[in-house]
């Protein structure tokens, strides 16, 4: 049994289904093919019983029956064409019969009618040929009182060749017909399996091609008015494939614009460290002033390497799933308090006047923390000398507004693209990485950021965090700070 099932299940699945649909046909037609035989079979000797109660022996045949038993030399009395077969039967289990007539076999219920025991027996039994026939044995009633004549009976019998012939066509018509309809539903159950798959064909055509080719353009045609399993996975398919597309073409874009980055510090690296190498291979030593000047340009460009390094890296984190793991309730307020601290030694000439009120949400510490402190990098960067920057955290809105030159109204929407740099900043320091870090950052903690002119000039970043002013319950004093 197992065998045939590993055998059926390695099947094609449109052998499977049309397998299974002729099995079920197959079993539904022999269901019904079988009750039907019987319900014609029960009909036919219900029948067939019905006419032998309603036979009656004529009074003239009764009483030449019984001078042809009384007398030595019986005479053969006439025969009726498909007349039933009948015998005299008396109580010690003889029996008479017309000459010319098979002689039945005497059952106990024959016997008993005789005796007056019971009123009439039905029953089927085989003559002295070997033909099966159905035998209906009733009472001997005297035509002229009426009584019962005792000891005898007399048997009514016709053969069941009425019965077994047409039951004998009817079962070569079922087969006939059950063959056809099986034969017919396998068919039909190939041509819809067919139908059906097609779908599925074309989906594993465009799957083979992708793997084959890595081609994500591939679309699966779905019909818009079309809900059924087939359309919803061909639209899962195209999703899958658009998203995937997109995420390649993001991180190709990742990958060219990261290159780009990389190649300007490289460049700067290699000449000054080129020329430091060819200074000390030719003898002629770089002015003091000149040397301190190049390693302080060796320096700045790897701590930009490393900022732009670090930034690649929470960039190329997952969006989602993995990060869950690490968010926590923590006190927002105290995050703003770090980061500030930070801005102010970068931005000493600065003024920072900050109004930081309790707020409480779910996120993960370090780019939380990291996300408000490229927001204020931003602010002091484009300060300009004894500026002042405005910092409020209330109800879980964070607002920086700087008094810098600001930013276009064209140039917003490109604000949170990766390494996207406003023309006018692009000889200022920095990898166009720190406000889509900001973005991506707010946007897993549940809120959202937007950058807009302030009043005046410079620019206002607002950061919405959902939380609360107080921690819950369960969250220790110490699990709101860095």
């Amino acid at each position: 049994m197992r065998r045939l099932a590993r055998r059926f299940r390695a099947l094609p699945i449109r052998a499977r289904l049309s397998l299974l649909v002729a099995a079920a046909v197959a079993f539904a037609v022999a269901a019904v093919s079988v009750t039907c035989w019987f319900l014609v079979r029960n009909q036919l000797y219900n029948q067939l019983d019905d006419q032998l109660r309603g036979e009656q022996v004529s009074k003239g045949l009764l009483n030449s029956m019984l001078r042809n038993c009384q007398s030595g030399a019986p005479e053969e009395l006439p025969q009726v064409p498909n007349a039933p077969v009948v015998t005299i039967l008396y109580s010690d289990g003889s029996t008479c019969v017309n000459p010319g007539n098979e002689e039945l076999r005497v059952q106990n219920v024959d016997v008993d009618v005789a005796d007056g025991r019971t009123k009439d027996a039905l029953h089927t039994v085989q003559t002295t040929d070997g033909t099966t026939m159905r035998v209906y044995t009733q009472r001997v009633y005297d035509a002229t009182t009426g009584q019962v004549q005792p000891g005898i009976a007399v048997s009514i019998a016709k053969p069941v060749e009425d019965v077994t012939k047409p039951l004998s066509s009817l079962v070569w018509v079922l087969l006939a017909v059950s063959g056809v309809g099986v034969i017919g539903a396998g068919a039909a159950g190939l041509a819809v399996a067919r139908a059906g798959l097609r779908p599925v064909d074309e989906l594993t055509e465009a799957v083979e091609h992708v793997a084959r080719t890595e081609d994500l353009a591939v679309r699966i045609p779905v019909e818009e008015d079309s809900d059924d399993e087939i359309a919803r996975l061909s639209r899962s398919f195209n999703s899958m494939t658009s998203s995937l597309a997109s995420s390649r073409d993001l991180q190709q874009q990742l990958i060219a614009d990261a290159g780009h980055e990389l190649r300007t510090p490289l460049t700067s690296l290699r000449t000054n460290i080129e020329l430091l190498t060819r200074s000390e291979e030719t003898g002629r030593p770089i002015p003091e002033a000149d040397r301190k000047a190049l390693l302080a340009s060796v320096k700045a460009q790897m701590t930009e390497l490393a900022a732009l390094i670090g930034d690649l890296q929470e960039l190329s984190r997952p969006d989602t799933g993995q990060h869950e793991g690490r968010t926590r309730i923590l006190a927002w307020h105290d995050v703003v308090e770090s980061a500030l601290r930070r801005a102010r030694l970068r931005g000493p000439e600065l003024t920072i006047e900050a109004d930081v009120r309790p707020w409480y949400v779910r996120a993960e510490p370090a780019s939380l923390e990291r996300a408000v402190v490229n927001i204020l990098d931003n602010a002091v960067k484009f300060s300009p000398e004894g500026g002042t920057v405005g910092v409020r955290l209330a109800d879980g809105v964070l607002t920086v507004r700087d008094h810098g030159p600001g930013i276009p109204v064209d140039e917003l929407p490109h604000v949170f693209d990766r390494f996207w740099r406003s023309p006018t900043a692009r000889a200022l320091p920095g990898s166009g990485l720190g406000l889509s870090i900001v973005a991506r950052t707010v946007q897993q903690a549940g809120g959202e950021v937007t950058l807009q002119p302030a009043d005046g000039n410079g620019t206002t970043a607002t950061i919405r965090l959902p939380g609360a002013p107080t921690p819950p319950p369960e969250v220790g004093v110490g699990d709101g700070g860095q």
